[in-house]
């Protein structure tokens, strides 16, 4: 039924539950599965007159992001599942057209996140939230905290 599973993760509680999910439902169905993890890079804007080096907070958000899709391959290989990963950065859109954009170019079948999760400085803007609902705008179902989106 899918072969393509993709999951938004950003290392919070609700997005773990839908790792999970995906992971558990990847197995069911023998399904590939891609991790994504995008660095919303435009609240950066916002300070760019401030102290802080653009090029030392991109690189801490990037190695932030790799160490996360670290842990969510290793998540998904225990148990049993040869995830892969994908680390991307956006200045200009919004997370959940990166996220819509990698679910049509990699042609996914499904779409799994957590419902409401909220992280780093993203707790801060709607970012996060805002994907969750942009993307549920396409036809979405939640299941035990974690969105399916078809």
């Amino acid at each position: 039924m899918y072969g393509r599973i993709l999951v938004p993760v950003d290392g919070s509680s609700t997005s773990n539950r839908g790792l999970m999910e995906a992971i558990n439902l990847a197995k069911d169905q023998k399904a590939k599965l891609r991790l994504l993890h995008a660095i919303d890079e435009s609240f950066l804007v916002y300070d760019a007159y401030g102290m802080m080096s653009w090029d030392s907070v991109t690189h801490s958000l990037r190695e932030g992001g790799e160490k996360l899709m670290a842990e969510a391959k290793t998540l998904a290989a225990r148990n049993g599942i040869d995830a892969e990963s994908v680390v991307t950065e956006t200045l200009k859109d919004r997370v959940a057209g990166v996220i819509l954009r990698e679910a049509r170019d990699w042609r996914a079948d499904l779409i799994v996140m957590g419902t409401h999760g909220r992280r780093g400085f993203g707790h801060r803007s709607a970012h996060p939230w805002r994907a969750r609902r942009e993307i549920l705008s396409f036809v979405g179902i939640v299941v035990q905290g974690a969105c399916l989106i078809a």
